[in-house]
């Protein structure tokens, strides 16, 4: 199958990018992967870090691999801004984009024929490094996948077949002499372009089964998880933006919750809800501390009573949280 050939079937499945490349190790990436480790870089983060001898070597996800298809899916929706009293979701949780770019990326390998394995948000395999090799992107100096025509605002998956198909050139192009995702980031976790410090990465933070650093509470704001800021600034964004500010929010979006129903909701109904977040042992208390720190930034004097109560409960985590809220709330209100 030619590349023109591949594009035009992914076109009809739905798929915003696509690009393929032969099925052979990603010897930089790993490299980086074992450096960047051992500089403490990555936290306790797991994910495709953990074993970069697996998720750098996809030509031994499936048996007689031979091509490496990755596609990208646009997930940008506009939405409106939290008023007091919400939190804010990064925009790729607003909906499950990844099951859908699944189920597409199942329908192409079927259409290939022969043997395929889909990946999609899975830790055996370095989506950005397949999409960035194929053409599909190229990585941003905040460490993300930039595509074309829809920027970073896309979801990555990967298709690896055992049937040949011809590769597609790497994007040549690059950020430029560009900065502002480095200058936006409140926490200097892009100092080193291209290179994230999870230790100073806000949406790293609110997924981290420690206590939020209080350095890190204030520029959090209302954020109750994950972080856009260095997708906000991209200029490589605006095309995409542009073109999608007038539709609708898609069925069953949610840009903004209640903060106050996060932190009164049944445990589990919060984690039924909500199982499309990655939470440390899946255990709800995280996504309250979270909306504790939200409600300490973007909060009104209606919200003290229920900072108040789990100031006061048995929680450590959560008393320690509510505690920095209701100061924090107090000095807000105060100025």
């Amino acid at each position: 199958m030619t590349a023109r050939e591949l594009e035009r079937l992914a076109a009809e499945l739905g798929l915003d990018a696509v690009g393929a490349a032969p099925a052979e190790p990603y010897e930089d990436t790993e490299r980086h992967i074992r450096e960047r480790r051992a500089r403490g870089l990555f936290a306790d983060m797991k994910f495709t870090m953990a074993r970069p001898e697996v998720s750098c070597h996809p030509e031994n996800l499936l048996p007689g691999a031979r091509t490496v298809i990755s596609a990208a899916l646009c997930y940008y929706a506009p939405g409106p801004e939290p008023v007091p009293g919400e939190g804010r979701l990064p925009r790729y949780t607003w909906t499950d984009a990844y099951a859908v770019l699944r189920e597409r990326l199942d329908a192409l390998g079927r259409r290939l024929g022969g043997g395929y394995r889909v990946l999609v948000d899975a830790n055996q395999h370095v989506d950005r490094e397949a999409a960035a090799r194929a053409g599909v992107g190229f990585y941003g100096k905040n460490t993300l996948l930039i595509t074309r025509r829809h920027g970073s605002w896309v979801v990555l998956g990967t298709l690896v077949t055992d049937v040949q198909l011809d590769p597609t050139p790497p994007l040549a192009t690059d950020c430029g002499s560009c900065t502002l995702c480095i200058e936006a980031c409140p926490t200097d976790a892009l100092d080193e372009p291209g290179t994230l410090d999870a230790t100073k990465c806000l949406s790293y933070w609110t997924q981290s089964a420690e206590p939020i650093p209080d350095e890190y509470r204030e520029a959090l704001e209302g954020q109750v998880y994950g972080c856009d800021i260095c997708q906000d600034v991209c200029p490589w964004n605006r095309g995409v933006e542009r073109r999608r500010e007038d539709e609708p929010l898609p069925a069953g979006a949610e840009p903004n919750v209640s903060l106050v129903e996060w932190l009164e909701a049944d445990g589990d109904e919060l984690r039924r809800r909500y199982d499309r977040l990655y939470v440390p042992r899946n255990d709800p208390r995280y996504l309250r501390r979270n909306a504790l720190v939200a409600l300490g930034n973007a909060g009104g004097p209606e919200h003290r009573a229920v900072l108040a109560d789990h100031a006061d409960g048995g929680d450590e985590l959560l008393r320690d949280h509510a505690a920095w809220a209701l100061e924090r709330l107090k000095e807000r209100l105060e100025t």
